[in-house]
């Protein structure tokens, strides 16, 4: 660093010495000392002659041929024709042109250099009642750091306080600060945006998050793109020609001043500059999205991308049991099932213990205090709640190995249908319901394979450890081209070799048993997120953000910034070679023609700096990413409600006619009271805001018609439930009031699903 600084530092000194050469032997020609003026542009010329000698000198002996060498000829030559002005412009033009390198490169490299800057030096370790601050290379995994408001937490540690609040925004890239609760992991490199709080150390400082990406971006600054090296040897090439075209200039003209004004019209810098600043703005845009590019070579190669590899769970999927459906016995209650669930698997530390609870909570169900909990490995659990004896588990352990009720039955094929796992749930010897859990889609998901299909990807598989059928039901959710299901990493290993014999390839994966495949592939992709350490070091990329559509992001922004690179090379070298065209049959003199060719440099350097922001497009209004979070509430608010709806069509399967009439109500009062109102609220309030933002209005006439069919269809149960009597219930009537609540429910839900994408679509503008 320091030796960079020093080079940065003489660059700027030979700048101000050419120019101060350029300025002071213009004031002596305007005062009529031709001689002098002369004089003083050669001592400014000189010294940048001097220094671009050694620098060449420097890359022969490297094994490096530089094309500043055009420049060195073009001033010497100048300075042994006497032509010292042309020559002062020329330094003037290198010298400054250099100045304007670093500066891109440095406003490029400018988020990158964020997330090293930030990287802290200290920890405030307890030691009993004192703190004391120690380097964070001494924090042991165990010691309990204080984190001050405003501090950039140093190590991954467990929150121990009941809450922290932190903005993980240096590696997310999402802006608004979250909550962390007690035993939750607080990630170095994340700022403490609350109060103070207390967290035990689980990593050392080298082995933490933020160093991880440290090293990331160090590489990332220091590799180099085969397309670069390309256009470096590209470059090599102008030399000759300039020298052959120079040279031909002077001898069929018989003018040398000719062979000068070529010479200096010449310029190298849309090959050597424009790729790599094109490409460190790309790696600097796409990490302002949370999606760290290891270096402009993944950068180059993700841009040619052909066909994607998934991974399933944890990638395309959240990676984690979710409550999918509660089955109940006749009579019984699901939220009652779920609540003495919940509240006895608060014993175990099982990972589907730890869903069952989670979901119980989301709903808002008060837990008791479990009492004489055994577990039985593999099977489930057992003991009292509130002095009932509950058992929670498989089928087996509940209920024996009796054959089961045809509810249980229904439970039992469900689960399958859906690949979920089944956990039985019985009150004192009598089973009451079963909870349904599966590793569910990620919402972004289905947009997120849209967007790859419109970046230009061709081909998108699903590759996974889990068994077909699972695997086969999201690929077909997803039009994926082929599913490969059953797969253990070497077999993934081999998908990826297979593929990559036909076209450039990417595996996207999540898990340790994904390494292997990252490392195989043309470009590994790992969700780190949430992510194993090992998947992200394998992997050329890393998505920071818990989100799938990002790797649509970053092939979109790599075959952005591939695209800005070639046309500033072919532009620029078009340009540079109409002006020495021109030079050589006369029509720009030399000092003209530096003049021309420091505008065609900046002008390069300005089009590879548009890689750092989005593509230009019309602005328009959009709504606000805390209005898209409200809206996306509200449907969370609906899920419970449809959930209920779903719970109530279930249990009119095997009801008598006065429960029958009980649940039919019920499911009115909560259409009406819920989605009717949500329905009509967006119609009136929503889509006149949305109608504003989107640039066509069709897609939400589309969506307006399905709230017409919601709310015929909330008159239709509303006309079966108002007055109903329970001499007038038979199963005819009960099956007809089933249809409609399932209609509602399904149609509410793939209607919020749609309106899900309109918004995110909104937001993003």
């Amino acid at each position: 660093m320091a030796e960079l600084i020093s080079y940065r530092s003489i660059r700027r000194m030979l700048s101000a010495i050419a120019l101060a050469g350029l300025v002071l032997g213009m004031l002596a020609w305007l005062a009529g000392r031709d001689s002098m003026a002369g004089w003083i542009w050669a001592a400014g010329t000189i010294p940048v002659v001097i220094g671009l000698a050694l620098s060449i000198v420097r890359d022969l002996l490297a094994g490096r041929l530089g094309v500043d060498a055009v420049a060195f000829v073009s001033m010497t030559a100048a300075l042994l024709l006497a032509e010292n002005l042309a020559g002062a412009v020329v330094a003037v033009m290198y010298a400054g042109g250099n100045l304007l390198e670093d500066f891109a490169v440095a406003r490029a490299e400018r988020d990158l250099k964020v997330l090293v800057d930030r990287v802290p030096r200290v920890a405030h370790r307890k030691d009993g009642p004192s703190v004391a601050d120690i380097p964070i290379e001494n924090v042991a995994v165990g010691d309990v750091i204080l984190v001050r408001a405003g501090e950039v937490i140093p190590v991954d540690g467990a929150i121990v306080d009941p809450q922290a609040i932190l903005d993980e925004s240096a590696l997310s890239g999402e802006p608004i600060p979250v909550v962390r609760t007690k035993g939750e992991i607080a990630r170095s490199g994340t700022l403490n945006a609350g109060e103070t709080f207390e967290m035990r150390a689980t990593a050392r400082a080298g082995e933490s998050t933020y160093a991880g990406i440290v090293r990331m971006v160090t590489a990332a600054q220091t590799a180099k793109a085969p397309f670069i090296r390309l256009a470096d040897r590209y470059a090599l090439l102008l030399l000759p020609v300039t020298l052959l075209l120079a040279g031909a200039a002077w001898i069929l003209s018989g003018d040398p001043i000719r062979g000068l004004a070529v010479l200096v019209a010449s310029t190298p810098c849309p090959l050597i500059l424009a790729a790599p600043v094109a490409f460190i703005a790309g790696v600097s845009r796409a990490a302002r999205l949370g999606i760290l590019i290891k270096g402009s070579g993944p950068l180059e190669a993700l841009a040619r991308t052909h066909t994607i590899l998934l991974d399933k769970t944890g990638t395309l999927t959240v990676g984690g049991a979710r409550l999918v459906a509660i089955e109940t016995a006749p009579g019984e209650d699901a939220d009652n099932v779920l609540r003495l669930a919940a509240s006895l698997e608060q014993a175990s530390h099982h990972v589907v213990a730890a869903a069952v609870v989670a979901a119980a909570r989301l709903r808002g169900l008060g837990l008791d205090p479990p009492e004489h909990a055994r577990e039985t490995m593999g099977s489930g659990l057992e003991g009292s709640v509130g002095g009932k004896r509950i058992k929670v588990g498989s089928y087996a352990l509940v209920s024996g190995l009796g054959q089961p009720t045809s509810w249980a039955a229904r439970a039992l094929r469900r689960a399958s249908w859906r690949s979920a796992l089944s956990v039985f749930v019985s009150v004192d010897g009598r089973l009451t319901g079963a909870i349904l859990l599966a590793d569910e889609l990620r919402r972004e998901t289905p947009r997120a394979i849209q967007m790859l299909r419109t970046a230009g990807v061709s081909r998108i598989v699903m590759v996974t450890g889990d068994r077909a059928d699972a695997a086969e039901t999201i690929g077909a959710a997803l039009d994926l081209d082929a599913v490969l299901a059953e797969r253990v990493p070497s077999d993934k290993v081999e998908a990826v070799v297979v593929e990559q014999r036909l076209h450039p390839t990417v595996m996207v994966g999540d898990g340790i048993n994904d390494a292997p495949a990252l490392a195989a592939a043309d470009v590994g992709i790992a969700m780190g997120a949430g992510g194993a350490s090992a998947s992200s070091e394998a992997a050329d990329v890393v998505i920071l953000v818990d989100r799938i559509d990002r790797v649509s992001d970053a092939v979109v922004i790599a075959r952005r910034t591939r695209s800005i690179a070639l046309q500033s090379i072919a532009v620029g070298m078009a340009l540079s070679g109409v002006a020495m065209i021109a030079a050589a049959f006369g029509w720009l003199k030399p000092v003209v023609g530096a003049l021309t060719q420091e505008a065609i440099d900046v002008a390069v350097i300005l089009n590879a700096l548009r890689a750092l922001g989005p593509p230009w497009k019309v602005k328009r209004a959009t709504i606000t990413p805390a209005v898209a979070r409200a809206l996306h509430k509200e449907h969370q608010d609906v899920g419970l409600v449809l959930d209920r709806l779903r719970e109530i069509a279930d249990a009119l399967d095997e009801t008598t006619p006065e429960r029958a009439v009980a649940l039919i109500a019920e499911a009115g009062r909560l259409v009406a009271r819920d989605i009717v109102v949500h329905e009509r609220h967006d119609e009136s309030g929503v889509y006149p805001r949305l109608a504003k933002v989107l640039q066509s209005g069709h897609g939400l006439a589309a969506m307006s018609r399905a709230h017409r069919e919601i709310l015929h269809l909330s008159r239709l149960l509303g006309r079966i439930a108002d007055g109903l009597k329970t001499e007038e219930t038979d199963r005819y009537l009960i099956r007809d009031a089933q249809r409609v609540i399932e209609s509602i429910e399904s149609l509410v839900r793939i209607h919020n699903a749609q309106e899900e994408d309109i918004y995110e679509q909104a937001a993003a503008g």
